[in-house]
């Protein structure tokens, strides 16, 4: 209905009234208001939405690390395989072997027995006197052969192999670290976590018998394990991982959707989608600070006794590299997004980034032009369609990342260097047309 005429109250359908000036004040009035008034509920309810998303965006990020890390068995053994070729952690290995080892050899008795049958050879006492300080250098032979022994298995690929093999026939490790169950390279009991080395040591064990240490086969089967860390926290910590394994796969899409949501309710989508990118950017730092906070945390945590600090590092940075790497991923994208949202604006900046690619790209296909390299309908259509082809190229970036198994940020500075050479290739190609090219059917060039 025109807003200057109304039907009169008692006339035909044909009835018209005009709207006085003050009427026509007050129904503009009233249009304003419902217009802001709905503008500030859309604008409400994508704050709320943003929000939302912003606080699920890191236990996103985790609970994805915790589920795929426990189901995937290459990523799992992915995940454990480079402590096997860590120095830190290869050295504790090596001295806690060799430490056991040596002493189930009894090599005071060796002393002894040498002392009495030089004595009872009626040796000069000079002799005798002799075999008995051979103890302390007969010990530090027998360590080092042990140590040169144990250290050719820990450092050769022959260990890599045996501890990737072990690991991928129990991937499920790290879920009993979390659930509590005994069973894995992994163990948690109470509030210490443990390493177990078994098949390690049942190797060593055999290097070791084969090279003429039968005292090596006394090794004790008990304490076959490394503490990695002892906290009264890790019972609410397996509680919580258990909780985000079971939500791993739906946290992430959806922190997603109310991502998509918040921008598509905002009134100025472009705006939005700055800010939520922005956010997201924002969380990932965040994340990224939590996870040093945890790394100190850990190693204050960590007896040097127990274990080295240098160890006690490397096995954690080992454990969450995948983490920070996915964290770092998201953190880039959101930047890049945030980025390009800002160049679609009106801001200064923006127009000047454009106005110099436009020159640039018509600099370009003038000179194709000039070569005699011209592009003639395709490059009107693609002058004419630009909106729609830039979108299929940021939409094919977009798939591309979302399909591309576990994307690093060198694969995103890839897809997105692809994409930034596709859109600037189709801008030449859209200048090359050349303006008489549009009459090529009706007129002559």
């Amino acid at each position: 209905m025109n807003p200057a005429t109304a039907p009169e109250p008692g006339g035909g359908a044909g009835a018209r009234h005009a709207l006085t000036a003050e009427e026509r004040a007050e129904y503009e009035r009233l249009r304003r208001h419902t217009a802001v008034r709905h503008r500030r509920l859309r604008r409400a309810g994508s704050v709320v939405l943003l929000l939302l998303a912003l606080l699920l965006a890191p236990l996103a990020v985790v609970a994805a690390w915790v589920q795929d890390t426990v189901s995937d068995t290459d990523r799992y053994v992915a995940t454990v395989a480079p402590l096997a070729s860590e120095p830190p952690v290869q050295e504790v290995v090596i001295n806690r072997l060799t430490d056991r080892v040596v002493a189930n050899v009894d090599v005071a008795a060796v002393t002894d027995a040498l002392t009495k049958a030089l004595q009872d050879a009626g040796a000069p006492p000079r002799a005798v006197d002799a075999a008995e300080a051979l103890e302390g250098p007969l010990r530090n032979a027998v360590t080092t052969v042990v140590d040169r022994t144990v250290t050719r298995v820990i450092t050769g690929d022959a260990f890599q192999q045996v501890w990737e093999g072990a690991n991928r026939r129990s991937h499920a490790a790290v879920m009993n670290m979390l659930t509590g169950e005994r069973d894995g390279a992994l163990r948690a009991d109470g509030g210490t976590v443990r390493l177990d080395v078994g098949e390690v040591v049942d190797q060593v064990q055999e290097r070791l018998v084969d090279a003429g240490f039968e005292k090596a086969a006394a090794i004790p089967d008990t304490d076959r394990t490394i503490t990695l860390f002892e906290t009264e926290q890790l019972g609410k910590a397996q509680d919580a991982m258990r909780l985000l394994d079971i939500v791993g796969v739906w946290l992430p899409v959806l922190a997603v959707v109310l991502a998509g949501l918040a921008v598509w309710t905002a009134p100025a989508h472009r705006v939005m989608l700055m800010v939520t990118a922005t956010g997201f950017a924002v969380m990932m730092v965040l994340l990224l600070v939590a996870l040093a906070v945890m790394r100190r945390v850990y190693l204050d945590s960590v007896p040097p006794t127990a274990l080295p600090p240098d160890a006690a590092a490397a096995i954690f940075d080992t454990f969450v590299r995948f983490l920070k790497d996915s964290t770092r991923t998201l953190l880039i994208v959101s930047v890049i997004t945030a980025l390009v949202a800002y160049l679609y604006g009106p801001g200064r900046p923006a127009r000047a980034v454009r106005a110099t690619t436009d020159r640039g790209t018509t600099a370009a296909g003038r000179a194709l032009r000039r070569a005699g390299v011209r592009t003639g309908s395709t490059g009107h259509w693609l002058a004419g369609h630009r909106a729609w082809t830039t979108g299929g190229v940021i939409a094919a970036a977009v798939l591309t990342l979302v399909l591309w198994n576990h994307p690093t940020v060198g694969v995103v500075a890839l897809v997105v260097g692809v994409s930034v050479a596709v859109l600037l290739l189709l801008a030449v190609c859209a200048a090359a047309a050349g303006p008489d090219d549009r009459t090529a059917h009706g007129a002559p060039s």
